[in-house]
Parts: C-alpha cells; structure tokens; sequence
C-alpha cells in the first residue's frame, strides 16, 4: 500500500518529476512529467514516445523515484508497448489534460509506462 501522504499529494498535483538511472551515465536524471493515476495505478506517457530518453532510460533499469510535492516513492515502471493499450492510456491523458494539449506537446504516442503505486 503506497504513503497515504504521497497519494495526497499525487491527487492535488498536475505533474510529477520523475527520476531514472541514465542508461550509459548511471547518474541520476529527474524530468518533470504528465501522469494519470486510476485505480492504484500511474501512467506517464513520453512526449516524444520511445525515442524520448527518460522512457529509454526505463527500459534498461526499470525501478524509477516518483516526486509530488516533496514526497517519493520508488517503484517498478512497466513499459507499455501494446498499441491498444497505449491509446487507453493517451485516451485518459486526453480526458485529464485536453486532447488539445496533448495534440501540442506529445509528438510520438507509440509508447507508456504503468507503475503500481
């Protein structure tokens, strides 16, 4: 069962910053993102799809520090590559931010991550 603090503040929270291991580097790399969280679990979608490097990063080291509002949690990020679940996927970033904003910031939608939070 996730922080009951942390799920607070991913509630009342617009974006999260995610931080991966860079897959060549092994630093650590945070980048601020767009989730959706339903149903215990989170779903980020890279705006530039499979060729957005935080989203390369997750495939080679899948574990992943999620940050809202100063408090964390770490967990497994599962990449989504199922072109039907994809689009649920886009389909509730759509209904949480606007098909409009998702139109002008997301240029490839051919890849998700789930996380259970």
């Amino acid at each position: 069962m996730a922080d009951p603090e942390f799920l607070r503040s991913l509630t009342s929270s617009g974006e999260v910053e995610i931080t991966v291991t860079g897959r060549k580097s092994g630093r650590s790399i945070s980048t601020p993102v767009w989730f959706v969280y339903e149903g215990g679990k989170l779903y980020l979608l890279p705006v530039k799809g499979s060729d957005s490097e935080w989203y390369k990063n997750v495939i080679a080291k899948p574990e992943i520090q999620i940050s809202a509002k100063g408090r964390k949690v770490t967990v497994k990020a599962d990449p989504i590559s199922d072109a039907a679940k994809i689009k649920e996927v886009v389909e509730k970033f759509k209904s949480k931010y606007g098909a409009g904003e998702i139109k002008k910031y997301y240029s490839k939608l051919d890849a998700a991550i789930e996380a259970l939070i």
